[in-house]
């Protein structure tokens, strides 16, 4: 299981996000966290449609697209996109 997580230095909620997606990947230990730097990593932010951080996509094993959240998702909806994507 894929999961991207696009987020900024300077972000509060990224903060929150990373908390959430610990508590995801203790849960979920087959989970795969690609963290990118929206401004670092400007032409894959740009490509996924990426308009605010954090924003976090969640992928099926054929890099589809599943879920996608902007700002702070929760621990539950992380979790349903996750079985979603299996």
């Amino acid at each position: 299981m894929k999961l991207l997580f696009f987020a900024s230095s300077f972000c509060e909620p990224c903060i929150q996000t990373r908390a959430v997606l610990d508590q995801a990947s203790t849960l979920v230990p087959a989970l795969t966290i690609a963290e990118l730097d929206a401004v670092s990593h400007e032409a894959e932010a740009e490509r996924a449609g990426i308009r605010s951080t954090p924003t976090v996509i969640v992928l099926d094993q054929d890099d589809a697209e599943v879920f996608r959240a902007e700002g702070v998702p929760t621990l539950n909806q992380v979790l349903v996109a996750l079985a979603k994507a299996v």
